[in-house]
């Protein structure tokens, strides 16, 4: 749906287990089990080794089946796509036909996203193995409540989008709203004209700086708001809103995030473009996809401070000055 990732579920409600051809009639029929959810396992699990053995062109098979919804990932060699497949979770469905809305609204979303996610990837706050890191998907709705909030908003919030709604927009899953409004052209365009890389520099400032532990990030209302529960991260399902998406990340996971946020947004503020070109230096995004370590220590000690550093501040915008004068020098002898 965004960034080649679909979200496929198996769904047998309704569905009959009595199969009926001519004079001859076939009853399917299950072991009993004692709960639904391992039920859902074992179908996953028996559909995990079919893919892995016999899915043409499915590679990188993962049964994560003791999720709070049990799925099986795998990625589609000659497509490129990367699936997760899981059962009767509609609410999954909606929530990647939401991303796919704001992906429509306006092209710099998908760019915002993909750059984040690699960024994350190269600096490994994320992994295809589950554990206590960050997930693409916390990621991501991260980036799109970083865009609700900007001046004017890039995207608007769950709510918005639930107002502009029709009937035929209405879905109740599972005793959760999950509406929101389909047609595209019901939804204003943004006024919002900043560039790409702006964004991007924006997003690091902005999380580097974030008061994780005081606040939470409410995609439905686009703000900020106290956490409820006393985890390092707190992002609330847009849909399940008694539910944290990011609950799986630890303390230390959580600081090493922040901690780069701050690098990169010091490197994006810091650098002369110019002189990065001359030296053939990478710059930009280019930047930001070289693990930090690989800097000389002395770059890193002064980075580590932290965009939020008023003195840094300071600092740079006296050096811009500084430069402009001297450039101003230059040209009038």
């Amino acid at each position: 749906i965004i960034l080649s990732l679909t979200e496929t579920y198996l769904h047998f409600e309704g569905l009959s287990n009595l199969h009926k051809k001519g004079p001859f009639e076939m009853e399917y029929q299950m072991k009993r089990l004692p709960s639904e959810r391992l039920a859902t396992q074992k179908i996953l699990s028996v559909i995990g080794d079919c893919l892995d053995n016999f899915g043409p062109g499915c590679v990188s098979v993962q049964k994560i089946l003791n999720a709070r919804c049990p799925l099986v990932k795998f990625s589609h060699q000659p497509t490129g796509f990367q699936c997760d497949l899981s059962v009767s979770n509609s609410i999954a469905i909606r929530s990647s036909e939401l991303l796919y809305i704001y992906g429509c609204l306006d092209s710099r979303v998908r760019a915002l996203v993909f750059s984040v996610r690699c960024w994350a990837r190269v600096h490994g706050l994320t992994n295809s193995v589950p554990g206590t890191w960050i997930t693409n998907f916390s990621l991501t709705m991260m980036v799109m409540f970083f865009l609700q909030k900007r001046s004017p908003p890039i995207i608007p919030t769950l709510d918005q989008l639930k107002e502009l709604a029709d009937e035929k927009d209405k879905h109740i899953i599972g005793g959760y709203d999950c509406s929101f409004v389909s047609d595209l052209s019901k939804i204003k365009p943004t006024e919002n004209t900043e560039t790409l890389d702006v964004l991007l520099g924006d997003f690091f400032e902005y999380f580097g700086n974030f008061d994780f532990r005081k606040n939470s990030i409410n995609l439905r209302k686009g703000k900020e708001v106290n956490k409820p529960e006393s985890t390092p991260l707190y992002i609330w399902n847009p849909f399940e809103q008694d539910l944290n998406i990011s609950k799986n990340v630890n303390q230390p996971q959580l600081e090493k995030f922040v901690a780069m946020a701050r690098e990169s947004a010091w490197i994006l503020q810091k650098e002369d473009k110019t002189q990065q070109l001359t030296n053939k230096e990478p710059w930009g995004l280019a930047a930001l996809l070289v693990p930090f370590g690989k800097s000389s220590p002395s770059k890193m000690r002064n980075r580590m401070k932290g965009l939020g550093s008023e003195t840094i501040r300071s600092l740079l915008d006296s050096l811009r000055l500084t430069n402009a004068n001297s450039l101003q020098k230059t040209v009038g002898k």
